[in-house]
C-alpha cells in the first residue's frame, strides 16, 4: 500500500473511532431516559452531621440529578431539609433544568439541631407531594422519596412511613455511619433489600450514584410482549384466584401498556387450556385489568406442560397478536404439581428466546419452578407458602423491557462508559499499528 493510502487509513480510522465514541457519549448522556417521576430528597441535617459532610451530601444527590431526565413532563425533583424542624427546600415545580436544580441545591444550609425524621416524611407526603408543590396524579408517574440520615430518630417513623407508602410513596432509606439500621428497615419500602442502603460514611455516598441512576433508568421503546399463564385448577380456590387476578393487575400497573410499548395477553389452564384474551386486543391499562377481573375460574387438574405447549405454539405466534422483533416474556403462576411433564415445553420456550418468570405458591413444586424460569434462575424464580402474601412477588418482579443491544439498558451508564473505554484503547492500538506501518514504509523509501 502507498503512502498516501495509509494516510487515508489513518483518517478513516480516526473517523470512524471518533463517531464511536460520540455515540457511546451520547447514549451515555442523553438516550437512557428516566420514565417520568416525582422524586423528593429528605436529607437530614441535624447536628451530628458536620457541614463538610453535608457538603458530600449534596454532591451525592447534585449526581443522581445530573443522571435524571428533568423537564416538566419528565422527572421533577424536590428536596426536604429537616432537623428539629422541616423545611421545603426545593419545590417539585421550582425548577425545570438539572442546572437550575444543582445550584439550588448547593445552596441549602443544614439546620444543626435535632432528628425529627418521622415529622420530615409526614411533611413529605402532606405537603412536598402535593399537587400545590408540583406533584402529579397522572397514572404512571411513580412518587419516590429517597432519605438520608446519619442517626437515630427522635420521633414515631412507623406509622408516618406505613402511612407514606400506603399514599403510593416508594421509600429508599440511606444510612451513614451510625445510624439505627432497624429504623432504615421500618422506614423503606419492600423489598428491603432494593430499598435500604447503609455506607460508613458520608465520602462513601457518592458510591451509591450509580444505584439510583440504573433505578430510576427506563427505556423510551419498551416494547414487550406479555403473556400470563395462570393455574385456574380446583386447589387454588375461589378466593385465592380473586387473590390472584388481584396479582395480575398489580404487574400490569408496572407495566408501560399502549399500542406501541407493553402488550398483554392471558391464559389460564387446568385440565386444558383457555385463552382469556390475546397480545394486543387491549391497549391500556384500564381495558386490560378489568378484562382480569371477569375471568372465570376454571378449577379441574393442573396440566402446566400442557399449557407450556400453548405458550409456544400459539400464545408468541404473529396470527395471535406477536409483534415480529419484540420482546416476549412468559410469567407462569402455580401453586401445585403438574400432573404431566414439563420439561420439552419448558425447555423449548427458552430456546425459542422467551424471558420465562415461574411464580408458585403454596403446595407448588419449586423444582418444577426452576425448571421453567430463564437464567439467571435466582432473577426468573419466585415463590411464596401464602396467597396472602403474592403482592410481595408482584413487587420483586422486575420485568426488563429493554433490547439487549438497546442502548436503553438499565445498566447503560456504566456500559457506554465501558463503551467509551473501550473505544479509545481501540483506537489507541490501531494509530500504533498504522504509526508503525508509516515509519516502516518511510524507512524504505529512504
Amino acid at each position: 500500500m502507498t503512502l498516501p493510502g495509509f494516510v487515508m487509513l489513518l483518517c478513516i480510522l480516526g473517523a470512524q473511532a471518533t463517531v464511536d465514541l460520540r455515540n457511546a457519549a451520547a447514549m451515555a448522556a442523553g438516550l437512557c431516559n428516566t420514565k417520568p417521576t416525582d422524586v423528593v430528597f429528605i436529607i437530614d441535617s441535624s447536628r451530628s452531621v458536620r457541614p463538610a459532610e453535608f457538603e458530600q451530601v449534596k454532591v451525592f444527590l447534585a449526581k443522581v440529578i445530573d443522571g435524571l431526565n428533568v423537564g416538566p413532563d419528565a422527572t421533577r425533583v424536590g428536596v426536604v431539609n429537616y432537623a428539629s424542624r422541616v423545611k421545603n427546600e426545593v419545590s417539585l415545580k421550582s425548577h425545570k433544568t438539572k442546572a437550575a436544580l444543582v445550584k439550588a441545591v448547593s445552596k441549602i444550609e443544614p439546620l444543626s439541631t435535632g432528628t425529627m425524621t418521622g415529622l420530615a416524611i409526614q411533611f413529605a407526603m402532606n405537603v412536598a407531594f402535593s399537587e400545590a408543590e408540583g406533584a402529579r396524579k397522572t397514572p404512571g408517574i411513580s412518587k419516590v422519596a429517597i432519605i438520608v440520615t446519619d442517626g437515630r430518630p427522635q420521633d414515631n417513623i412507623r406509622d408516618n412511613a406505613a402511612r407514606a407508602r400506603e399514599a403510593g410513596i416508594e421509600i429508599f432509606a440511606i444510612g451513614v455511619g451510625r445510624v439505627d439500621m432497624t429504623t432504615l428497615r421500618q422506614m423503606a419500602s419492600e423489598p428491603l433489600e432494593d430499598h435500604v442502603d447503609y455506607v460508613e460514611s458520608y465520602s462513601l455516598i457518592e458510591k451509591l450514584t450509580k444505584k439510583f441512576q440504573e433505578a430510576f433508568c427506563a427505556c423510551s421503546n419498551a416494547a414487550t410482549d406479555v403473556v400470563f399463564l395462570i393455574d385456574g385448577s380446583k386447589s387454588v380456590r375461589p378466593e385465592n384466584f380473586e387473590l390472584v387476578k388481584k396479582w395480575i393487575n398489580l404487574i400490569i400497573d408496572k407495566l408501560d401498556v399502549s399500542e406501541t410499548n407493553a402488550h398483554v395477553g392471558l391464559v389460564q389452564y387446568s385440565s386444558s387450556v383457555k385463552q382469556e384474551f390475546p397480545l394486543g386486543r387491549y391497549n391500556n391499562k384500564k381495558a386490560l385489568k378489568d378484562a382480569v377481573k371477569k375471568m372465570d375460574y376454571m378449577e379441574r387438574g393442573t396440566m402446566t406442560g400442557q399449557a407450556l405447549n400453548f405458550l409456544v405454539d400459539n400464545s408468541f405466534a404473529p396470527n395471535q397478536g406477536a409483534r415480529p422483533g419484540v420482546a416476549k416474556v412468559g410469567i407462569v403462576f402455580t401453586d401445585g404439581r403438574s400432573q404431566d411433564y414439563i420439561g420439552d415445553a419448558a425447555r423449548k420456550a427458552k430456546e425459542n428466546g422467551f424471558k420465562m418468570y415461574a411464580v408458585g405458591v403454596g403446595n407448588a413444586v419449586e423444582d418444577e419452578l426452576r425448571e421453567i424460569a430463564s437464567e439467571p434462575v435466582v432473577d426468573h424464580y419466585f415463590y411464596t407458602a401464602d396467597f396472602k402474601t403474592m403482592n410481595q412477588i408482584a413487587k420483586k418482579l422486575q420485568i426488563n423491557v429493554c433490547q439487549e443491544e438497546d442502548p436503553c439498558e438499565c445498566n447503560s451508564i456504566v456500559k457506554f462508559q465501558k463503551k467509551v473505554e473501550e473505544a479509545l484503547l481501540a483506537l489507541t492500538k490501531k494509530l500504533d499499528a498504522v504509526t508503525k506501518r508509516i515509519a516502516a514504509l518511510e524507512n524504505k523509501i529512504v
